[in-house]
């Protein structure tokens, strides 16, 4: 456990709420405004890694709680149930994992790819895990559950009507051939709708849906809209999806290039944040720019832009420039847009692969993994082995506010030293982390249970160390896992 939080005293906050009501905000060449620091945090969070071997339940006493998995995704339904899922990479096959108990304890399910469920872990499938749940229960009274993961150049997607304990697994989960970088959200008892990168053509991203839990896609459409078609050739990087059930509006985020000008720009960043927006079912989309840097050598493509809504349908778009982490906010279901504000404060001075829950209007939880570390010179990559990683949290309960202040704390233990490469398979440094990780909140309690990857060796009751796991090896890939940090005290997001 590990609380970590950063009290102000009552002269911080009168200089601070003077500062509020002078400060002048302005976008500049370079940089986004930010406002402010971050409110004292009075959140507590409980550690544990979790298990492989189906049945078992996490944390326990019989030193049987470790893994291999990382890039870990995490959802939860109406119920207060959380699902979580992890990848064991391309032909390792996908864990997963279910609480009832908000997020206290988890319990390993069969694995979602039929090949591994037999506890072989293999698996054609196994890379790009996401996860999504049903708002609405099917005709047994479940959430479905729903699992994609990449196949090499395949879509798989797995469903379990029964909360868990079996899947029926669709091995053609993408209508277009040749994908990368899947992403899964759901809405109604059957609706579900996969997005991905098509790398056999330049570079578009395709959203396909389901009507019948998974089953068949039938349904394509092409997240960028015509005239904005200039985003692909290879000049954007696929964001997550998700689905409001109140308007059914689907939201693709993504980052990108700012015009079709720039096409042919051999320095230009993805200086720019975009919001593709289906208000008829994903069949077609328009794209809003979320936000511009006119700074073009700035990248918001560094894994991965995220969004997330709220149940009165404001929706957050989160993003990170490799150093800081920004968020904005739209009240119109994206059409215009808040201007950034910048969320991570000291000690997090780097903040990278961000993801965010939303709540009751205007509540909103992001969390990332951050370090103290930041020279100015150096990309994450190449951070010493002095830059001591954590995954942080934090909350904004006024989120369509602007100006409004994030609480924000550490909520786990040092999970990695030194560089993290975020190049996805081009990688040459140390990939420990991969890509991505989550963050979910109970609908019932309002707290949050976080899904993270650590590469630390500890050995303890809570983070066994697997076969290969030594204190030499600590900080490399043979002592990957995922792990759990729930949210045990402190405000929540819901109601």
């Amino acid at each position: 456990m590990n609380n970590n939080l950063f009290p102000q005293n009552k002269t911080d906050i009168l200089t601070h709420i003077l500062r509020l009501s002078t400060i002048l905000l302005v976008i500049g060449m370079s940089t986004l405004y930010s406002i402010g620091g971050a409110r004292a945090a009075g959140f507590a969070f409980t550690n544990y890694e979790l298990g492989n071997t189906p049945g078992v339940s996490c944390p326990n006493t019989l030193a049987n709680c470790y893994n291999f998995a990382a890039e870990p995704a995490i959802r939860a339904d109406s119920a207060g149930n959380f699902y979580s899922s992890s990848e064991n990479g391309l032909s390792g096959g996908t864990d997963a994992w279910k609480s009832i108990d908000a997020g206290l304890h988890y319990i390993s399910l069969a694995s979602p790819n039929s090949a591994s469920a037999a506890g072989t872990q293999f698996s054609p499938a196994g890379g790009d895990t996401d996860l999504a749940v049903a708002s609405a229960m099917n005709g047994n009274g479940v959430y479905n559950d729903y699992v994609v993961r990449l196949a090499l150049t395949n879509v798989y997607v797995s469903t379990s009507t029964d909360g868990g304990s079996t899947w029926l697994l669709n091995p053609t989960g993408a209508s277009v051939p040749g994908d990368d970088r899947p992403w899964i959200a759901a809405e109604g008892a059957g609706k579900v709708c996969v997005s991905y990168h098509s790398i056999t053509a330049t570079n578009d991203i395709f959203v396909t849906c389901s009507t019948d839990a998974g089953m068949t896609f039938a349904q394509t459409g092409n997240a960028f809209d015509a005239n904005h078609l200039w985003l692909a050739s290879f000049q954007n990087e696929i964001g997550n999806l998700a689905i409001d059930p109140a308007n059914h509006n689907i939201y693709q985020s993504l980052s990108g290039i700012a015009s079709a000008t720039e096409t042919t720009c051999l320095n230009c960043g993805l200086h720019a944040v975009w919001l593709a927006v289906s208000t008829d079912g994903g069949l077609t989309f328009t794209d809003h720019a979320v936000y511009v840097n006119s700074n073009t050598s700035v990248s918001y493509g560094h894994q991965f832009v995220n969004v997330s809504v709220d149940l009165a349908g404001n929706i957050y778009v989160v993003f990170t420039d490799d150093h800081n982490l920004y968020y904005s906010f739209s009240t119109d279901h994206g059409t215009s847009w808040s201007a950034p504000s910048q969320i991570n404060q000291s000690p997090s001075a780097t903040a990278i692969m961000p993801w965010s829950v939303a709540g009751g209007a205007g509540k909103l939880d992001v969390v990332w993994y951050g370090t103290s570390y930041y020279d100015g010179v150096k990309t994450p990559d190449n951070y010493p082995s002095s830059a001591a990683w954590y995954v942080y949290f934090a909350q904004n309960l006024q989120a369509t506010t602007a100006g409004s202040l994030f609480s924000q704390q550490a909520a786990t233990p040092v999970i990695h030293n030194g560089g993290v490469c975020e190049s996805g398979v081009s990688c040459t440094g140390n990939r420990d982390l991969y890509d991505d990780f989550g963050v979910a909140a109970s609908p019932t309690t309002g707290l949050a249970s976080i899904v993270y990857s650590d590469d630390q060796y500890s050995n303890t009751p809570t983070h066994p160390a697997g076969p290969n796991c030594t204190p030499s090896r600590t900080n490399t890939g043979y002592c990957d896992s995922t792990n759990i940090a729930t949210q045990t005290s402190g405000t929540g997001i819901f109601p």
